[in-house]
């Protein structure tokens, strides 16, 4: 009798799992079939991140609440218990308190692989809500800087004593603080359409060092007002991508090499190719960028040198848009560089569009 017992709880348990994990499927299945009638009628949201956390938590939410209907007759009241904690945590996350956390080390047993997701799903969205915050006081900060000077140059020349000089200086500072604001919004408008999927581009094959000839052409103007001089070693190049984008990489680097190198400095830009893509290095002889710096630089509203870059008019979010492109292609960005004694940026673009 001791065996057979044993026996039938063995496979009482594994009825348990099995009908546990159908459940659980199911949950995720209609869960994207309730939001997806849902979206019809709100709108898909536009980050990923954000769909995928509504998903898991409906999923959650029904999984449990059917859970408790069935664990009346299913479950005993120690595993009700744990469903109880896990449900709680799953509403505070939902409410907004990401600083949840269930002991991994408790007996949930077949609830541990729940616990762990449930946990790492608390700690995602707690960074994300941390990357939302900065970056809401990025902007706050970035745009506030510029409407003060508009707002003190504006109401300097309310002066009837300012002579024509001054005054068109004024309105000169005005101006460029208006155009800066212009180029932060469409640069913020421009990451924020970069995190749709990747697919609604449309790419073609085109030759990358074309289009590297033609970039170099359309910002002449920049790098000989400087007395730049550019030095082009392009081999003949084949790739597929979207060209609209890549060519706003090109620009990026380039307009940041021109804007940090002195008067009569030199940029190179080297192209090659092997089976796997192509191998864009652009190098200067500028002021360089310190260690400290580096490791942030792709980071959007950074800047190594805030009253540099402020002078020159830079928002920080050019080098955040060129990973961002380089990452749709499933390319690579490095970059190297050391105090005045130059910055090289090597870009990888896969010759095949993946």
């Amino acid at each position: 009798m001791k065996i057979l017992k044993k026996i039938w709880n063995i496979v009482l348990h594994l009825v348990q799992y099995a009908a546990v994990l159908l459940l659980l499927v199911a949950s995720w299945f209609g869960a994207y079939y309730i939001m997806g009638w849902i979206y019809q009628y709100t709108g898909v949201p536009s980050s990923s991140y954000i769909l995928q956390a509504i998903n898991i938590i409906v999923a959650f939410h029904l999984f449990f609440g059917t859970m408790m209907l069935m664990g009346g007759l299913f479950f005993r009241k120690k595993e009700l218990a744990k469903m109880k904690n896990i449900l709680d945590a799953i509403r505070r996350i939902s409410k907004g308190d990401f600083s949840v956390k269930l002991d991994e080390q408790a007996e949930y047993r077949e609830f541990k692989q729940i616990v762990e997701s449930v946990n790492e799903l608390a700690g995602e969205l707690g960074r994300m809500e941390m990357m939302r915050q900065d970056f809401i006081s990025n902007v706050s900060h970035e745009i506030q800087s510029p409407l003060t000077s508009i707002r003190g140059f504006t109401e300097a020349l309310r002066n009837p004593q300012l002579n024509e000089g001054q005054r068109g200086h004024y309105l000169d500072i005005i101006e460029g603080e208006s155009r800066r604001l212009s180029q932060m919004s469409d640069n913020m408008l421009k990451l924020s359409s970069l995190e749709s999927d990747r697919s609604s581009f449309e790419h073609s094959r085109f030759r990358l060092d074309r289009m590297l000839q033609s970039i170099v052409l359309a910002i002449e103007p920049q790098w000989l007002a400087k007395q730049i001089e550019i030095e082009l070693d392009l081999k003949e190049v084949y790739i597929e991508g979207v060209e609209e984008l890549l060519s706003q990489v090109w620009v990026n680097l380039l307009n940041n090499s021109i804007k940090f190198t002195p008067v009569k400095g030199k940029i190179w830009v080297d192209l090659t190719a092997d089976e796997e893509g192509a191998k864009v290095v652009i190098s200067d002889s500028g002021v360089g960028i310190s260690k400290e710096d580096l490791p942030y630089i792709f980071d959007r509203f950074y800047k190594a040198d805030k009253s540099r870059n402020r002078n020159a008019g830079g928002s920080g979010l050019g080098l955040s848009i060129v990973r961002k492109i380089v990452d749709i292609h499933r390319g690579q960005i490095s970059v190297e560089s050391q105090p005045e004694q130059g910055t090289q940026f090597t870009v990888f673009i896969p010759i095949q569009w993946q």
